[in-house]
């Protein structure tokens, strides 16, 4: 069964991160996030901004329903990518400066393949149609 089919009371990928039942390169934890590395990453660094509960399977539906969260994702997002202790690539090159990109996927034919709302925040350059695989 994908993600996309899955109920509410089935984990997504990102609450089994949550509850440390699948690891992750975890970057940052709040009570209400949670950040980490992604393991295919589409930039020089990669990171993903994924609320704790699974409430809300896509950023319209976390606007909708809880419009702080959603800010609490952008704002802790700006505070990773001037962080240069965490927005690095796996070479160990910083990436700093506070410039990134990020992206939430909204469905599935815009590339969304866990729903359960995230933010991808991408640093440094980018090849040319990277991120529409």
């Amino acid at each position: 069964m994908s993600d996309q089919q899955s109920t509410e009371t089935e984990p997504t990928v990102f609450s089994r991160i949550v509850a440390r039942e699948i690891p992750a390169d975890i970057v940052f934890e709040s009570d209400t996030l949670i950040a980490f590395r992604d393991i295919a990453p589409k930039a020089p660094v990669h990171l993903l901004v994924v609320p704790k509960t699974q409430a809300y399977r896509d950023v319209v539906e976390l606007a909708d329903g809880d419009p702080a969260l959603m800010a609490e994702m952008v704002a802790t997002a700006s505070t990773l990518a001037r962080d240069p202790a965490v927005f690095r690539d796996s070479d160990g090159r910083e990436h700093t400066g506070g410039s990134f990109r990020l992206i939430f996927n909204t469905g599935e034919s815009a590339g969304q393949t866990v729903f359960h709302v995230h933010a991808h925040v991408l640093g440094g350059p980018l090849q040319e149609g990277t991120l529409a695989h």
